[in-house]
């Protein structure tokens, strides 16, 4: 079965995380992706250690199934080249400071004038109007500037930033929908449009489970730890050897956890009979409960509050995660092949469709130009103008293969 988005192309004019990713996620989906980078390549792929084959393995994960492509878009004619690309593309997608994109002459607007069925889609740090618009970001700035990371670690701790780029990825995510969702209306009306998402915005929606509590009830959240803020016991609890995290908060379950930890009488004491009373007196609770969790292993206590159908499991960094049966059996862990330095695995595509899965069909662009003459070639770029583009500067090229050098 054909992939859902074969024949869309797509140009990838985005750089570091955000764009990328979504632009990723989009091509395991079928999406045709063109990578366009600057000289000397975007600056996403120095974002290691670690690196393979000198580029960084987050840029090799970020950017399989594209081809990749070098425009100097401040060169007389760069701008002129993407446009060119954009007449023949479904969608485009960068990430530049708001204002930057129509100032070098390739925005929403010069686009949507040449090709009306365009879906444009910006991913800022901030979005495109207010305050905050001109502010620079990245993940972390985002984070901290979002109230996640106060909502995250401990309580009287030092802030905490999430262990992943959750910005980031939120943002490709959301993006990715909006784009999704571009697409569908122009199906409908013929038409394209601007689609925008910041990352500030994708984590506020991302929060919205702790910021819609805080808008109700106007009591500032604390970091929790491992904690859920809304109920307990539903939180990661020191074992023997490690940590068992357990979820035993409902009326039928906590009952079953104090029968599994030899306190059956716990489950009716007046200060933990209920959800709210349990929250409201967390570290009591924890002082009875950790004690108990102490005496046994991680691995028996899984046993145990799985036979009395207690929900939990045990926590397990990135070496015991990728070796879990499961995990394999899903094949979340795929492998991405490239010629020069063999395959990259990376977690493949979350959506699962019955009749065409999105998978990894293609390689990483592993050096900045190394498709330049095929993409332009495929866009109706003849063989003379291409190597005019190269002779110039406007585009450049790094395949041995490459049209351009012929």
């Amino acid at each position: 079965m054909p992939r859902p988005l074969e024949g869309i192309r797509l140009l990838d004019l985005s750089q570091g995380a955000a764009g990328p990713t979504c632009a990723m996620l989009l091509a395991d989906l079928g999406a045709q992706v063109v990578k366009v980078e600057p000289p000397g390549g975007e600056w996403g792929r120095g974002l290691g250690p670690p690196f393979v084959g000198g580029t960084a393995a987050a840029f090799l994960a970020m950017n399989r199934n594209k081809r990749g492509i070098v425009i100097d878009v401040k060169r007389p004619g760069g701008a002129g080249v993407v446009l060119r690309l954009a007449e023949r593309s479904d969608v485009v997608v960068e990430s530049l400071r708001p204002g930057v994109a129509d100032r070098l002459g390739i925005g929403y607007q010069a686009m949507a004038a040449r090709n009306p069925r365009l879906v444009y889609a910006a991913v800022s740090a901030f979005g495109q109007d207010g305050p905050w618009r001109d502010r620079p970001g990245v993940d972390g700035v985002v984070q901290a500037m979002s109230g996640l990371m106060s909502v995250t670690g401990t309580a009287g701790g030092a802030p905490v930033k999430a262990g992943v780029p959750a910005a980031d990825m939120v943002g490709a995510m959301m993006c990715g929908q909006g784009i999704l969702a571009a697409l569908l209306s122009r199906e409908r009306t013929g038409r394209g449009e601007r689609v925008d998402v910041s990352l500030l915005d994708a984590l506020l929606a991302f929060q919205v489970v702790p910021l819609a509590m805080y808008l109700a009830s106007g009591e500032r959240p604390v970091p929790q730890g491992s904690a859920a803020p809304y109920a307990a016991p539903n939180e990661a609890f020191p074992t023997r050897d490690g940590h068992v995290m357990v979820a035993a908060y409902t009326p039928e379950r906590w009952p079953r956890l104090c029968a599994a930890l030899g306190v059956p009488e716990l489950a009716t004491d007046p200060r933990f009979d209920t959800n709210s009373k349990r929250v409201q007196a967390r570290p009591a609770l924890r002082e009875v409960l950790e004690p108990l969790f102490r005496a046994r292993t991680t691995a028996e206590w899984v046993t145990t509050l799985e036979d009395a159908d207690v929900m939990c499991a045990p926590l397990l960094a990135y070496p015991e995660l990728v070796v879990q049966e499961h995990i394999e059996c899903c094949g979340m862990l795929v492998r991405t092949a490239h010629p020069d330095i063999g395959e990259v695995r990376s977690p493949r595509n979350p959506v699962r469709l019955s009749d065409a899965p999105a998978v990894p069909a293609g390689g990483v662009p592993l050096h900045p130009g190394e498709h330049t003459g095929e993409v332009l070639a495929d866009f109706g770029f003849g063989p003379h103008e291409v190597r005019s583009l190269v002779a110039e500067g406007v585009v450049q090229t790094a395949s041995r293969t490459d049209p351009a050098r012929v």
